[in-house]
């Protein structure tokens, strides 16, 4: 967090910054120059923006992004205790649990891509075509769309004067009402069993068939068996951030330099972290999609290109 030293001459207070946000802010940094450079190209090839995997895979970069963008700008909110309008406070909340769910039932998406690729090929081309991608985007919007009006409509049925005050930023400060707590709490657990139920039944189908498998068939079967396993791990490590403020609120009680210790080590495991797996389990362990990048990220001086077909 920041903190405030008096000028020995003039008595006024300065902020002090904290090296732990300068720290998340290379981080952050880093992470969208690479979201960034991989969705560049991604609308440079055809290939890529007509195919199933690609087209999620892009989805979740451009939810990652706007994820970062808004938790951070809280963060530093919050850093320096710059108080902003509940009513304001409110629509930015909103919005950030909307692109957390797209990233969450995104990557549930993905893993069914690679169910049907693995499990059901000679119907993948037609299960997994460009119009049914552009139709399965438009049922996560609508499906991580849900939670965004809960959190909205719960919010406004106790509506007071006090969503004119200025206050700093956070969910916490939206729930009024220990049902509310609840009924956010319940949604989200609710979409963590069905996302679990999915990659598990996805997880156990593919081992089957790669126990069946030989040759080169072996080898593409386990390599979509660790990238469920990778989603698993991210989808896990992104539902243990809803937990956050339950802890951080108890720790609070106690210790407050232990409260901001957790606050900036959540930040970093939680938000962060699993924004990074995307890039790692899609941008550079697909083979054709990693020489397109190194062509891209060099400026075109990596002459070894596949040809995409």
């Amino acid at each position: 967090m920041a903190y405030n030293y008096s000028d020995l001459d003039g008595g006024f207070s300065i902020p002090r910054v904290d090296h732990r946000i300068t720290i998340i802010q290379v981080l952050v940094v880093i992470f969208l120059c690479i979201n960034f450079l991989q969705l560049t190209t991604f609308f440079m090839k055809d290939f890529f923006y007509r195919t199933m995997r690609y087209i999620l895979f892009a989805n979740t970069l451009l939810a990652d992004c706007m994820t970062l963008i808004i938790t951070n700008i809280l963060l530093i909110l919050n850093t320096f205790r710059v108080a902003i309008q509940m009513w304001m406070c409110l629509i930015v909340c909103a919005i950030s649990s909307f692109y957390f769910y797209i990233t969450l039932v995104t990557l549930t998406a993905m893993t069914l891509e690679r169910y049907v690729a693995i499990c059901m090929p000679l119907r993948h081309a037609e299960l997994c075509s460009t119009r049914r991608a552009l139709y399965s985007i438009l049922i996560i919007y609508a499906l991580s769309s849900v939670p965004f009006i809960v959190i909205i409509s719960a919010v406004l049925a106790s509506a007071t004067s006090r969503y004119k005050e200025y206050t700093e930023c956070n969910v916490d400060m939206m729930i009024h009402y220990s049902w509310q707590r609840y009924l956010r709490l319940a949604v989200s657990q609710f979409y963590f069993l069905i996302m679990c139920l999915i990659i598990v039944f996805s997880y156990v189908k593919i081992m089957k068939v790669a126990k069946a498998a030989s040759g080169e068939s072996k080898k593409s079967t386990s390599k979509s068996l660790r990238t469920v396993v990778l989603h698993a791990f991210q989808l896990l490590l992104c539902l243990t951030q809803l937990w956050c403020p339950l802890i951080e609120n108890a720790v609070l009680q106690i210790d407050i330099m232990l409260f901001v210790y957790i606050r900036y080590f959540d930040y970093i495991v939680f938000v962060l972290a699993p924004r990074c797996l995307s890039p790692l389990i899609y941008g550079l362990r697909d083979e054709k999609f990693v020489h397109e990048l190194k062509y891209y990220a060099l400026c075109g001086l990596y002459r070894k290109r596949l040809v995409l077909q």
